[in-house]
């Protein structure tokens, strides 16, 4: 756990100066006091992550961290394992929402091989993809330990390589998933974590049937009975009722705040991870914004968890980190307004009557 506590140490507190410094110039700009509201909040909440109080937001990465699920076993989605890899190979390609999102933004999408069922070493050896493989996907969690805990380690370390590798070249980062079933890990993440009931935080995931989502419940109470998660544990959490690619988003995170580099996270998955890094350090929150609200039941409660009011609810529930790439456009925005709008001074425009 070297790397992970060395990260955990390195993640420092929003700088204040830097944010007063924002505060004092989005209160002179030309125009009614704080009449962008969110957007400059948005904007004062950059400075103090980045530590300047101009920041930078040009340089984009969305990572979709991807891997497999044995409680897919449990028939608790609509779609076979094999899609996993398939989309991987999409995602290669170009082809999928998180492309065109990415494309629109202006952001770069990396995809990591956290554990996927299938055999993507030509893609990594030709660099199309990052490899940091756990295993062909995770153990099944109705019948024991997801992973070992050693194995949750590794991926939350594997998550910080993968922020420290990008870091350098990226200015704000995305969270993104790829893993058929992986909302029902996510969704015991977030009864366990938060002391929800199993019911109130498991929906439809791929678009399953009422009877479908019932027995999904059914799933997770057991999962959750049978391997008795430590809430106040974020480690026994993920090893237990968690994901290869769950792991991976936390220790992104965690990697990204140690860097001072803002991470938007996408929805309900994304966020089962953010509440995994959160548990493992709790300054890390500092550095989350919640991209959206997820048509996922679950997320509305993670996020009420984490105290995080997201930018926009436009009943997504595709995952892959599209919800990132449509808010970086409000990231660039709120720093656009700090950067680009003039102050009454420099504009010589008259103030309101005070």
């Amino acid at each position: 756990m070297e790397t992970l506590n060395a990260t955990i140490a390195k993640i420092p507190a929003p700088d204040a100066t830097a944010r007063a410094s924002a505060h004092a110039r989005l209160a002179r700009l030309t125009m009614p006091y704080w009449a962008l509201g969110r957007l400059m909040d948005l904007a004062e909440d950059l400075a103090g992550m980045t530590g300047c109080p101009r920041p930078s937001v040009q340089r984009k990465t969305i990572v979709t961290m991807a891997g497999d699920h044995g409680v897919t076993a449990e028939g608790v989605s609509k779609y076979p394992p094999e899609v996993t890899p398939q989309m991987v190979h999409n995602f290669v390609r170009g082809g999928a929402g998180i492309n065109a999102l990415g494309r629109l933004a202006g952001a770069r999408v990396v995809v990591v091989d956290m554990g996927v069922a299938g055999d993507l070493s030509a893609l990594a050896k030709t660099g199309q993809i990052i490899s940091k493989r756990i295993g062909p996907g995770t153990r099944n969690m109705a019948h024991g330990p997801a992973m070992t805990r050693d194995d949750a380690v590794r991926c939350v370390e594997a998550g910080i390589d993968v922020a420290l590798q990008l870091g350098p070249a990226t200015d704000v980062f995305g969270t993104g998933d790829m893993g058929i079933g992986n909302t029902t890990p996510s969704s015991a993440i977030v009864a366990t974590i938060t002391g929800a009931a199993v019911a109130d935080v498991t929906g439809r995931g791929t678009g399953i049937s009422d009877e479908q989502r019932k027995h999904k419940i059914e799933v997770i109470r057991k999962a959750i009975e049978v391997n008795r998660p430590d809430p106040k544990d974020a480690l026994d959490v993920l090893a237990k009722v968690g994901g290869f690619e769950i792991g991976g988003i936390a220790g992104l995170i965690l990697g990204a705040a140690a860097q001072r580099k803002p991470v938007l996270i996408d929805g309900f998955i994304s966020t089962a991870g953010a509440l995994i890094a959160h548990g493992l350090a709790p300054q890390a929150g500092a550095y989350m914004i919640a991209a959206h609200r997820s048509v996922e039941q679950g997320h509305r409660v993670a996020l009420q968890f984490l105290e995080k009011q997201p930018l926009f609810d436009l009943d997504l529930r595709l995952g892959e980190g599209t919800g990132a790439a449509l808010a970086m456009n409000l990231v660039e925005a709120a720093v656009r307004v700090l950067t680009e709008v003039a102050t009454f001074d420099e504009a010589a425009v008259s103030e309101a009557d005070k």
